[in-house]
């Protein structure tokens, strides 16, 4: 495989930051995950938290290099992050259920798998032009398909923050899957929260991804809709990736052909204390350190 791929996540306005995103790769498979947690602090970090690490540790384990089959793995693992998350607020006797939407992704033999949870969203550009996206489970893409409001309206409506299906729940997820979609030379992958997608049109996310190489764009990507959201707005995070070799400016691919068929790489953003308008952390390094440990509880039982 041969690719360069870029992620970043930032608080925005917000008081803490409850997106969590990773991605890792073997010498013939690539995952890619972005979940934007919900539930008040530090549950959200939680449940998003979860769902990531899941999804990173069982690829670890299953991808010998390759998964024996993308769409499986998809469905089954994302499911038992969910049952994980249940796990979670069962041991802590939580009133509350964190939950979290989830996109994952994973690549091999030219081809891209993915599934999604709740309205994070995955971007498929072909040719600089958007070939495919995800269908947001939320209210505002019922009422967007039943002709009620425009695509523009949906990043403004009032209820854009509601969606039906999520992980952690009390309600089993909708886990919405793509097609097998071939990969070619220069097609680019955006997966978001809507941190980013609410305040960027999907005409200037192609033009900034087709202008800059994948480490610039994100960056720039994320800058805009920073601005834009200002002293409110939303955590936003994004994993880029652009198939093949890096054309524009200086070279950044990534080669897996020479890696040993047992290794990986992952780059997972840490599970940390936030800061508050203060200046003080809002938890303790003790209180993260037990988060870790309840985390890896949570999903020891599911790990194969």
């Amino acid at each position: 495989m041969k690719f360069s791929i870029f992620q970043s996540s930032r608080q925005g306005g917000r008081r803490y930051n409850q997106d969590r995103l990773a991605y890792s790769y073997s010498r013939d498979a690539l995952l890619m995950v972005v979940a934007d947690g919900m539930g008040g602090h530090f549950h959200g970090e939680i449940a998003s938290q979860i769902a990531v690490q899941f999804l990173v540790e069982n690829f670890q384990k299953l991808a010998t290099p390759a998964l024996k089959d993308p769409f499986r793995f998809l469905i089954a693992t994302i499911d038992q992050a969910h049952e994980a998350i249940g796990d979670y607020v069962l041991a802590h006797g939580l009133s509350e259920h964190p939950r979290t939407t989830c996109v994952a992704c994973v690549v091999q033999d030219n081809h891209a798998y993915w599934a999604h949870v709740g309205d994070t969203r995955l971007y498929f550009f072909h040719g600089g032009k958007l070939a495919s996206r995800t269908r947001d489970h939320s209210l505002v893409q019922q009422l967007f398909e039943q002709g009620k409001i425009t695509e523009d309206e949906m990043t403004t409506h009032p209820e854009r923050n509601k969606v039906y299906s999520c992980l952690g729940g009390t309600i089993p997820p909708d886990i919405e899957l793509s097609h097998k979609m071939l990969l070619h030379e220069g097609d680019t992958l955006l997966m978001c929260s809507d941190g980013l997608w609410g305040l960027l049109a999907t005409d200037e996310i192609a033009s900034i991804l087709d202008t800059y190489p994948i480490a610039t764009a994100v960056p720039e990507l994320l800058d805009h809709a920073e601005l834009r959201g200002g002293e409110d707005g939303d955590n936003l995070s994004a994993i880029g990736m652009r198939w093949g070799d890096e054309k524009l400016f200086t070279p950044r691919s990534i080669s897996t052909a020479t890696m040993p068929l047992d290794a990986y790489t992952v780059q997972l953003n840490p599970f940390s204390a936030e800061r508050g308008t203060e200046g003080e952390p809002d938890v303790t390094e003790a209180d993260i350190e037990r988060a870790i440990a309840e985390i890896q509880a949570a999903i020891q039982k599911y790990s194969k």
